[in-house]
């Protein structure tokens, strides 16, 4: 028994001959599907457990099976994608087709590393030319689940990828605040330019938190960058997001992303900005309602979706064309 993508069914599956199993249900950290119900479980059938849904509008999905409170991947599913909570079973839909450049033959380059205001940096250079410069949030998540290097050394122009380390106080950090801020342009940025030849002003690119602490460093500090990336962008509001009003520094986030909506316009020199999201996802909502707000304030605003939940091959997929052309603007 082996879970599958059948005709217009996607059909879950778990192999128990005997029924051991007391309850086998299916872990999606997406919004459950159109015509899907909202508790996804299995029922007995000859041989095991099955679960047969209609084919969802997206381009894949991952899933844990949960076996009597045991969550894991499915055992007859060899395609897995890693993740910070550990793999998970992946499965594609009809259609889908995997980005072209992970194909690509990429540059080689060479890596080195520094520090600054307690930020960890890994620096991947093509040479040590001049070259315009990336910076990541959560940049070895993004390098080894989001491909973001490889994506930087298949570009047809050279650019310099910095990986930032949020380290062990990553909420403190990327949940709006300030001082990070502050720290990223006046420590970290200098120590880059002092460290590596640069062409122009970096690219700040983040994902959830990290997509959040993207924006606000470029509202708070424009003149800084030259673009904001931000993918699946945690810009709760108390109206959108009340799921999320037990994290820690909701009461910063909510506030900093209400002082956006209540703007009757932008910083002087505020940078273009690429919004992208999954369109499975909790976020959508208050993502897309950011992004005609800054559109409404005159802001250079992009926007992609990807038929994804929040995942790490969601914000893979959205990099190209999303990230892609907002560098092309950015560094012309």
């Amino acid at each position: 028994m082996r879970t599958a993508v059948e005709q217009d069914a996607v059909v879950f599956r778990l192999a128990d001959e005997d029924h051991a199993h007391h309850e086998v249900t299916v872990w999606l950290d997406l919004v459950p599907p159109a015509g899907w119900p909202e508790s996804l479980v299995l029922e007995p059938v000859a041989g095991g457990w099955e679960l047969r849904l209609p084919v969802p509008d997206l381009d894949c999905l991952e899933y844990l099976l949960v076996a009597d409170g045991d969550m894991a991947p499915d055992p007859a599913n060899p395609d897995q994608v890693d993740g910070a909570f550990g793999p998970h079973s992946w499965l594609a839909m009809p259609g889908y087709v995997p980005p072209a450049w992970l194909d690509a033959e990429p540059r080689s380059g060479e890596r080195h590393e520094l520090s600054a205001a307690d930020v960890d940096v890994a620096v991947w250079q093509p040479s040590d030319e001049p070259l315009p410069l990336l910076l990541v949030h959560d940049g070895a998540e993004m390098e080894a689940w989001g491909r973001v290097v490889h994506y930087a050394a298949t570009r047809p122009t050279p650019l310099r990828v910095a990986l930032l380390s949020p380290g062990e106080h990553r909420d403190e950090r990327y949940a709006a605040n300030p001082a990070y801020a502050d720290a990223l342009v006046d420590e970290v940025l200098p120590a880059l330019a002092a460290a590596y030849p640069t062409v122009g002003r970096p690219v700040l690119l983040g994902q959830s938190l990290g997509g959040l602490a993207a924006v606000h460093a470029g509202w708070l500090r424009p003149e800084a960058f030259a673009g904001v990336a931000a993918q699946s962008g945690s810009f709760f509001t108390p109206v959108l997001d009340p799921q999320e009003s037990g994290y820690i520094h909701f009461d910063r986030v909510v506030g900093f992303v209400a002082s956006l909506h209540e703007s009757t316009g932008t910083p002087l020199d505020f940078p273009p900005v690429a919004m992208t999201c999954g369109t499975a996802e909790e976020n959508l909502a208050n993502n897309r309602l950011l992004q005609t707000h800054l559109l409404d304030l005159g802001a250079d605003v992009s926007w992609g979706e990807v038929r994804q939940g929040h995942t790490w091959m969601c914000w893979r997929d959205s990099l190209d064309p999303h990230l892609g052309a907002l560098l092309a603007k950015a560094w012309g």
